[in-house]
């Protein structure tokens, strides 16, 4: 007999997935009407992001205490001084934002909740899941 799972769901895409290869590709998710947000990133080669944005700048996700790695200068830093964490990193006590200059190798996956990707260089394959609020989304 089979189990209907989101958790399942959300751990083998089942909601769906996009390619996206080269300088500029990108699924963007931030309209106010998007359904699904981006929850899982499998490099097919090497990347850098041009873009990495969390769902709703990281606001009202439901999750209290939780960051996700990100290329938005400046909100990294102040949600772990907001919740009193100090991180270290070779060069400070910050963690840093994704630059272009970061590469993230063939056959990872890294998971968070994005609304906006944009590669800088390289391909994968971004895998979607339903926004918390998607009921209520027109």
């Amino acid at each position: 007999m089979g189990i209907n799972s989101t958790e399942v769901a959300y751990g083998f895409g089942q909601f769906g997935s996009t390619y996206l290869t080269g300088d500029g590709a990108k699924l963007k998710l931030d309209a106010a009407t998007a359904k699904y947000y981006i929850c899982a990133i499998t490099m097919t080669e090497d990347v850098t992001f041009e873009k990495l944005e969390v769902v709703d700048n990281g606001n009202n996700l439901g999750f209290a205490n939780t960051f996700f790695v990100s290329t938005v200068v400046g909100s990294i830093d102040s949600f772990w001084n907001s919740a009193g964490v100090d991180t270290t990193n070779e060069t400070n006590e910050d963690s840093d934002a994704v630059t272009t200059s970061h590469t993230f190798p063939k056959g990872i996956t890294i998971y968070g909740m994005w609304d906006v990707v944009e590669l800088n260089s390289g391909a994968c394959i971004t895998y979607v899941a339903p926004r918390h609020d998607y009921r209520n989304r027109a």
